[in-house]
């Protein structure tokens, strides 16, 4: 193991074993970090079982108790990066763009730069609502990397806390279409389950008891041959809601890679699209409607769709 060097930054998670585990699976679920972050912490000497460092083949017994000390993050700074953009409205306070799928929405690790937040500080020179920091200007709402679709953006913080409050109070309207399997036994419901962070796996999300409240509405399109194409409409924003709600109830998105979706046409992702948005401009109170077209991804597979359904 290499020298541990500490700081005052540094994070301490401590989590006990409440059964048999690999080291670095449980060291990931606990400190919330990929097993790959995990096992190089190992490597370091930044995680203990027992007050001692250990290597990573180390199986964990019921009552092992595990401390992660986790350096602090590196900055990332978001810079303005010529990249284009599909703006569907703009005036002085807001935008709203259509972003395309695997497009990162900010700057994180991993993904330092190449994201919408990149594209939008050349854009607009800058001029972007600062509530949500140097990493996330502007951006009220997220959409996942591999979601499709209109997305909001603050310029000012007037704006922002507007546009916030609306989402808050679920009067911020956010429809979406996916290709899902199977088909709902109803041709229109709802989910009501609340959402949380998986118990074992600390990167996907689950419905979980003492999760928050999330509510999806769909009603079926068109059913074909095993899939089905939905529209959707978010009652609340729960991180992979759409995604989570549609595997609880055992027709996950198409192409989603997380949840369990079946793979259609090369998909890189989940068949599933921001369509539509409507919301009460911050500024002039007029009441305002985007919808975009579905992306050629999705239109190739409704075509595969139709092909094999006859």
């Amino acid at each position: 193991m290499s020298k541990l060097l500490l700081s005052d930054m540094d994070e301490e998670i401590r989590a006990v074993a409440d059964g048999e585990a690999r080291l670095d699976v449980f060291a990931a679920a606990a400190a919330d970090i990929s097993r790959a972050r995990a096992q190089a912490l190992i490597e370091e000497g930044r995680v203990t079982v027992n007050g001692k460092a250990v290597p990573k083949r180390t199986r964990l017994k019921a009552g092992d108790e595990v401390s992660v000390l986790l350096p602090p993050p590196e900055d990332i700074d978001a810079v303005p990066q010529d990249l284009p953009l599909d703006i569907v409205y703009e005036d002085d306070s807001l935008l709203v763009v259509n972003k395309p799928q695997g497009m990162v929405v900010h700057p994180a690790p991993g993904n330092p730069d190449g994201t919408l937040v990149n594209a939008l500080l050349y854009h607009l020179k800058g001029r972007l609502s600062s509530i949500n920091g140097k990493l996330r200007p502007g951006i009220v709402h997220r959409i996942d990397k591999d979601t499709a679709g209109l997305l909001i953006v603050a310029k000012t913080d007037r704006a922002h806390v507007a546009l916030a409050e609306q989402i808050a109070v679920h009067s911020f309207e956010r429809c979406y279409e996916a290709v899902v399997r199977g088909c709902p036994k109803e041709p229109s419901g709802s989910v009501d389950a609340p959402i949380g962070r998986h118990r074992v796996d600390r990167k996907r999300m689950a419905v979980v008891g003492d999760g928050r409240n999330a509510l999806t509405h769909y009603s079926l399109i068109k059913q074909y041959k095993g899939f089905s194409h939905l529209r959707l409409r978010l009652e609340t924003g729960r991180t992979h809601q759409i995604r989570v709600h549609m595997a609880h109830i055992g027709h996950p998105v198409a192409g989603d890679p997380v949840y369990g979706g079946d793979r259609l046409c090369g998909l890189t992702g989940q068949c599933l699209f921001a369509k539509h948005i409507g919301f009460t401009h911050p500024e002039t109170g007029e009441w305002l409607e985007f919808e975009a077209e579905l992306p050629d991804f999705f239109l190739s597979v409704l075509n595969h769709l139709d092909k094999i359904s006859g």
